[in-house]
């Protein structure tokens, strides 16, 4: 069984009916969520003149591999109405693979550890409210010194 830490977020519609979908779509394709962060509000990351975003880290334990995870949610954003436009643009719902048990993944279409996680308080105070101490594979720091060294200043408010 693999253990996945996923990203939720959304800045446009019902953001918390959003977040709230997406985790029903994946446990359906995906598999068993058996954590959940509160939910985070938090100013709009790179592109600002939009509305803020709603996150939260789930895990997720799945029979799947890396990038059947990865295939599955691309399709679950899809038919959740996610429309790619520009980076950083307003979106219904943004899913992204933070961790993949404790693997490195360096392919054209998949990531893994995410990396810009270390630099979004967005990403490492939910992470840090479930699994403080994970040791990301990459830095070898547990996500708790990542959040006390991470150059984001934007406010991240529990909801």
């Amino acid at each position: 069984m693999n253990k996945t830490y996923l990203l939720l977020g959304s800045n446009m519609g019902n953001s918390e009916k959003q977040l709230l979908a997406a985790q029903k779509h994946i446990e359906k394709k995906v598999g068993n969520i058996i954590r959940r962060s509160s939910i985070y509000q938090t100013a709009a990351w790179g592109k600002t003149d939009q509305p803020d975003f709603l996150n939260q880290v789930i895990i997720v334990e799945t029979i799947l591999d890396a990038s059947t995870t990865m295939s599955a949610i691309l399709l679950i954003e899809k038919n959740m109405g996610r429309i790619r436009t520009q980076k950083n643009a307003p979106r219904i719902i943004d899913i992204d693979i933070l961790f993949f048990n404790k693997a490195v993944i360096e392919q054209a279409t998949l990531i893994v550890p995410h990396p810009q996680l270390q630099n979004r308080r967005f990403v490492l105070i939910p992470l840090n409210e479930l699994s403080a101490n994970f040791i990301h594979p990459v830095n070898q720091k547990t996500i708790h010194q990542l959040l006390r060294v991470c150059p984001d200043k934007l406010a991240v408010k529990k909801k």
